[in-house]
Order: structure tokens, then C-alpha cells, then sequence
């Protein structure tokens, strides 16, 4: 994960839903050139924010089974706020669908009680070693990682 795009899980309901808050930092690199003089937080690290939740939830719920979890999907997607430094994105995403092989939900972000950004997101579920069996020691510290990040994310709740 080259950005890790939730900062605090605070609440989640394992097969339901989930809230997390991301903290918009002048420190990012990514705000240095988006854009000079005006930095917001770019739409597509928004819509990352809501998949990133997504994934949380998913990986909770299936009880870390799969080390890939990927953008299958985002449709609907509706941009309605900047987010500048300073600000925070309040993520909020519920399951529509869960099956084997994708997950779907409704998810949403506000500013300030002001909604941001809001989409439908499908996931894939796979792992590394359904196509590779010499890969399920990838797989293994791939879910390793994840539930160190997720104890990290919830540590930090309130």
C-alpha cells in the first residue's frame, strides 16, 4: 500500500459497516503539486479513501482470507467538497453485497459535516497463491502485515 489513506478506524461492525477518519497533512507529497497555492486533497485519493475503508471492512469481516483486495468497480461517484489541509475526510461505508469472490458497498466521505465525496464500490477478493501456489508465503506475510496495520488502526481509536 504505497498510501495509506486511513488514518483511524472508529468504529466497525464486522458484515455491516464501517467509519474512519483520514487527516489531510500539508506533509503529503502528493498536495506539494495539487495545486500550488491551493492544495486540496485530489478526487482520486478521496475515492482511494473509500476503497481503503472498504478493504478494512472486507478483510475484517472474511476474517483476513484474502491478501488481495482489489478496485473492481466505482460508480456513481459524486464530488461535492474540497479538502484542504488541516481538514479532515470522515469515511463511512456500509455492505451492500458479500460473496466469495467480490464485495460491494455504498460509501461516503464528509468535511465538516458537509459531504465530499460519495460512490459505489466493488472489490475483487483473491489471493496471491489461487494463481501461484508457490506464492501463499506472500500471502502469509501480505495478511501478517494487514492485521499489525488493522491493531494500528484501531489503537489509535478513541
Amino acid at each position: 500500500m504505497r498510501f495509506c489513506l486511513v488514518d483511524r478506524i472508529r468504529e466497525l461492525k464486522a458484515g455491516e459497516s464501517i467509519s474512519t477518519l483520514k487527516n489531510v497533512s500539508l506533509a503529503e507529497e502528493y498536495l506539494q503539486d495539487h495545486f500550488p497555492g491551493f492544495s486540496i486533497l485530489p478526487g482520486v485519493m478521496m475515492v482511494e479513501a473509500l476503497v481503503q475503508s472498504c478493504a478494512w471492512l472486507t478483510r475484517v469481516t472474511d476474517d483476513f482470507s484474502h491478501s488481495v483486495l482489489l478496485l473492481q468497480q466505482a460508480r456513481a461517484v459524486k464530488f461535492n467538497n474540497f479538502l484542504k489541509p488541516g481538514q479532515t475526510l470522515e469515511v463511512s461505508a456500509t455492505f451492500r453485497k458479500n460473496d466469495g469472490e467480490k464485495a460491494e458497498f455504498m460509501a461516503s466521505g464528509t468535511v465538516n459535516g458537509n459531504s465530499a465525496v460519495s460512490a459505489r464500490i466493488t472489490l475483487s477478493k483473491a489471493n496471491l497463491a489461487d494463481r501461484n501456489p508457490q506464492l501463499v508465503d506472500n500471502d502469509r506475510r501480505v495478511l501478517a502485515a494487514m492485521r499489525d496495520l488493522y491493531a494500528q488502526l484501531q489503537g489509535f481509536s478513541e
